[in-house]
């Protein structure tokens, strides 16, 4: 498996992968964090112009999406229930998602995340146990409770390299 960074001609792609993970999340016991609305083709194709959109694939074909940004994230400027690690520089992973077909998907987006940068920041859906299980076995730390823009509460995690040293 290998990460490449997505261009427009992905985008079909792309959404067909996001709709798998949401049948997948509403069929799991998470129907709200996604449903059938998220993400919008609009911001998938704005995250591929702004070089933030990365595809995980094997020889022949995308497997796995997600959007790693580099920065300040505005909706983990307040967390509650607990705090952030440290507040050194961080990379913050959103919108990961796998087309079922093939196996370590997060796995492969956490490797690649470690080998640039020293912190990672993640959040999800207090229904996301799949997520949390892959989070937390991947050697992040649950922070506390951050909000996303329309409000609603997430659970937030960090992996810091100084945490495992």
């Amino acid at each position: 498996m290998h990460i490449r960074k997505a261009v427009i001609d992905d985008l079909s792609e792309i959404m067909t992968i996001y709709r798998v993970a949401q049948d997948y999340m509403i069929a799991s016991g998470n129907p709200n964090q996604w449903g059938h609305f998220y993400p919008t083709e609009k911001l998938i194709k704005e995250d591929i112009n702004n070089g933030t959109c990365h595809l995980i694939c094997d020889d022949e074909m995308p497997h796995g999406v997600f959007a790693l940004f580099d920065g300040l994230e505005p909706t983990y400027q307040y967390i509650e229930k607990g705090e952030w690690l440290n507040e050194k520089a961080y990379v913050t992973l959103h919108r990961i998602a796998s087309d079922g077909k093939v196996h370590g998907i997060f796995r492969c987006a956490m490797d690649y995340c470690k080998s640039i940068s020293d912190n990672i920041r993640i959040d999800t859906h207090h229904s996301n146990k799949i997520m949390q299980k892959q989070i937390e076995k991947n050697g992040f730390e649950k922070c506390g409770i951050i909000y996303v823009a329309d409000g609603s509460p997430r659970i937030a995690y960090q992996w810091s390299k100084d945490s495992i040293e």
